[in-house]
């Protein structure tokens, strides 16, 4: 009889166990599709979220350059100025006769910085800020005047820890009285002169510096009273700043001299010789730079918008944010506050300034329009803007709304991200599961393989014993 001999081939498991998972992970690959369309939505909404900030910060500033004024001296270096909301445009003319400073006094010259200065003994310098009235001042000398304490007092004591010039210095600059105290070399045969200066300007600041205690030497070289005995000598007085505005006199005790013009402060250089014109104007300038920001930040935002929002057509994909519900609600919103008039004024549309929509639902600027408008009413155009109807008021209100915590960003990102996590979680089971069913496979198709080798074996076993039967 004849004999058949027939062998079964073992399976390549790696390969067929792994065709067989990438069918079992279709529904994780479908999984991950969604979980990218959702990043891609996350993505986009973070660009909106900064092109929001932009735009609110844009309309804020918008809001606030409308209350700018500038303030500008025909003659810087006379002086400087600058203004509030409150100031009123105008031209003032400006005379600055004195300004404001404290009173210098300088000691007699000694020969070394750190010799001692006395014997040591305790002394007590007390230092009075005041007023020097009357009398008459020659070389650097008064006789005659009064003093009126009123500016601050303190003291120190000098020691045989401190009595030189640099000691005197430093107790005096630590003790935080209102004066200064520095050491100037004036190049002579004793040229270490102590110099001391009020902190503050204005006619309060002259000093009165008594001594007592200690053996007088200290006192000889720093005592002065300008009713009395000075052994120092006045290089510059105290004295409070003076001015005129329009022919008023006015004085201060500083060089910054607040509301001697309604919401302007001048900033006092030098004095003059011929008037200084003030001119107090509104600033125009930043009031176009805020209106182009302002639609610069809008047309980024509204184009963003339109365009992630898009539906595919046959030539574009659709935006990442096709057919979602939050950015058709933003786009409602803003088309809304836009043609919802301002009320309160005779203006009541931003076109009016020379903000105007277009068709494609940008925003124009014209300068020259907004300058008109501000030149011919600008209370107005303040409030067209910065009312609480105005047009910047309501648009910073409505993205710093879509910017909050509870806003409609924040909320929408929230909802996606919620997405992210749930389809995650799903993977994350699957695969758990997948890798288990992996084993399996490996484990059958392995068992499978052992089976059919043991049967190959039996085969030729079999095959060779009828044969060697057969031949006898």
């Amino acid at each position: 009889m004849a004999i058949t001999s027939s062998t079964q081939t073992a399976f390549d498991v790696p390969s067929l166990v792994s065709q067989l998972m990438a069918v079992e992970r279709r529904p994780i690959e479908q999984f991950e599709a969604k979980v990218s369309s959702y990043q891609a939505k996350i993505s986009s909404w973070g660009t909106l979220s900064s092109l929001v900030s932009t735009f609110q910060s844009a309309a804020a500033t918008l809001k606030t350059s409308v209350e700018k004024v500038t303030a500008t001296a025909s003659d810087a270096g006379v002086l400087s100025a600058t203004a509030t909301s409150t100031a009123v445009p105008g031209t003032y003319a400006l005379n600055v006769s004195k300004l404001a400073q404290g009173q210098n006094l300088v000691a007699a010259g000694q020969a070394s910085t750190t010799a001692t200065i006395g014997d040591g003994s305790a002394t007590t310098l007390t230092f009075e800020l005041g007023t020097i009235s009357g009398g008459t001042l020659t070389d650097g000398l008064y006789s005659g005047a009064t003093f009126a304490a009123g500016g601050g007092s303190g003291s120190i004591t000098i020691d045989s820890s401190n009595n030189t010039l640099e000691g005197i210095r430093d107790a005096i600059n630590a003790a935080g009285l209102g004066v200064t105290a520095t050491l100037v070399n004036d190049g002579s045969a004793a040229p270490h002169r102590l110099v001391l200066t009020s902190t503050s300007t204005g006619a309060t600041q002259s000093m009165r510096i008594t001594a007592s205690g200690g053996d007088g030497s200290i006192g000889a070289l720093l005592g002065y009273d300008p009713e009395g005995a000075q052994n120092l000598t006045q290089t510059q007085a105290a004295q409070n700043a003076a001015l005129t505005v329009n022919g008023i006199a006015i004085t201060s005790a500083t060089n910054t001299v607040s509301e001697a013009i309604q919401g302007v402060t001048l900033n006092l250089k030098n004095t003059t010789s011929t008037s200084t014109t003030l001119a107090v104007e509104r600033d125009t300038a930043s009031m176009n730079s805020a209106a182009s920001a302002f639609v610069d930040a809008y047309n980024a935002l509204a184009s963003q918008l339109k365009s992630r929002s898009a539906y595919a057509t046959d030539t574009t994909a659709a935006g990442a944010l096709a057919g979602d519900g939050t950015i058709r609600a933003m786009q409602s919103q803003l088309r809304g506050i836009f043609t919802t008039p301002a009320t309160g004024g005779t203006l009541t549309t931003l076109g009016q300034v020379g903000i105007s929509m277009q068709k494609d639902g940008s925003l124009l600027f014209n300068a020259s329009k907004l300058v008109g408008a501000v030149s011919t009413d600008f209370s107005d155009v303040s409030n067209l803007l910065a009312s609480p109807s105005g047009f910047a008021t309501r648009l910073e209100s409505w993205a710093k709304s879509a910017l909050e915590p509870a806003g409609m960003i924040a909320i929408r990102t929230k909802s996606l991200n919620d997405y992210v996590k749930n389809y995650n979680s799903q993977i994350d089971r699957l695969e758990l599961q997948l890798e288990a069913l992996q084993r399996k496979y490996t484990k059958e198709y392995t068992n499978l393989n052992l089976l059919l080798s043991s049967m190959n074996a039996t085969s030729t076993y079999l095959t060779q014993q009828l044969s060697s039967g057969s031949t006898k």
